[in-house]
């Protein structure tokens, strides 16, 4: 499932390439047909996110919502003046491309230009076009088109963004992490405790904050749970910035490196039974939450 850092980056896409434009919106595959009636021919105000939410906003005040889950993805074409990812989402094949041709290269000396959006391929559940470029959504687990009232109770279900990272949302965790008997674990994956943060998060911070999952939060000291807070925001805020999640310093990485290679982006995530980049102790693999959760046993004591 795409973590809070990718929904942000899509927020950004959308801000950067849509805002102002008057959008004709359709439903190729038809299960959205009623909300895209609702929103089409309607002008892009602002679009933002929260956590793993992102939403819409339209100058009718209505609020395109969308949840991509756990197989929703976001792919993007145009102009020459239509920049950034070409996909965000999953699948993870696909991945987050930073630089997108909108030029079909025929070859070496020859190319065509672009001329509209393609013919939708698959399940397309809504598509955004405006003058310079398109937007197809498949998978989604959440679609609708709700009010601005709607959408701020949405919000008001979920628990503080990392990536807003204000002040009262520090406070908000802290307090909200102290008073649970929950292990770590589990509430730095509930969306009402802390929004955004994912398997891959989850399993990082804890290991760069040598934390045990299994400590209630309870167990924390207010310090040590405003530690967390700082380090995950930290972390999502680099991966809005690369595009994809890095938790470890340029000295794991192969020499001379840029960004690391898959294999040196993270302390122990998917790294199970390979040893410990700091202690060497092979890395562990347990459930928690219905999620896979990689720990060093060494370390997180």
């Amino acid at each position: 499932m795409p973590e809070g850092h990718s929904v942000r980056r899509l927020a950004q896409q959308f801000g950067d390439v849509f805002t102002g434009e008057s959008l004709s919106v359709s439903s190729p595959q038809g299960r959205f047909v009623a909300g895209a009636a609702l929103l089409d021919g309607k002008v892009l105000t602002e679009s933002h996110a929260h956590g793993k939410h992102l939403f819409l906003h339209f100058d009718h005040a209505v609020v395109l919502h969308v949840h991509l889950g756990l197989y929703g993805a976001w792919d993007f074409g145009g102009d020459a003046t239509f920049t950034g990812a070409s996909s965000i989402g999953a699948p993870r094949k696909i991945g987050e491309r930073e630089v997108f041709d909108d030029r079909e290269i025929v070859d070496e000396t020859e190319t065509v230009e672009y001329a509209g959006p393609p013919e939708p391929r698959g399940a397309v559940r809504v598509r955004l076009v405006s003058r310079h470029g398109w937007a197809d959504l498949r998978g989604a687990t959440t679609c609708a088109a709700i009010t601005e009232a709607e959408t701020r109770a949405v919000q008001a279900r979920l628990g503080p963004d990392p990536l807003h990272n204000h002040p009262a949302d520090r406070t908000r965790f802290v307090t909200g992490l102290l008073s649970r008997k929950t292990p770590i674990a589990a509430l730095l994956m509930d969306q009402k405790v802390i929004a955004g943060v994912g398997n891959v998060y989850r399993a990082e911070v804890l290991f760069r904050q040598r934390m045990d999952p299994w400590l209630p939060g309870t167990g924390l000291s207010g310090s040590a749970a405003g530690l967390l807070w700082d380090d995950t925001a930290s972390v999502m805020a680099d991966g809005v910035r690369d595009g994809r999640i890095i938790t470890t310093p340029a000295g794991f990485w192969e020499p001379g490196a840029v960004l690391p290679s898959g294999g040196d982006a993270h302390f122990v995530y998917k790294r199970e039974g390979q040893p410990c980049r700091v202690c060497a102790v092979p890395v562990a693999i347990t459930e928690m939450v219905g999620r896979k959760l990689y720990w060093c046993p060494g370390c997180q004591q």
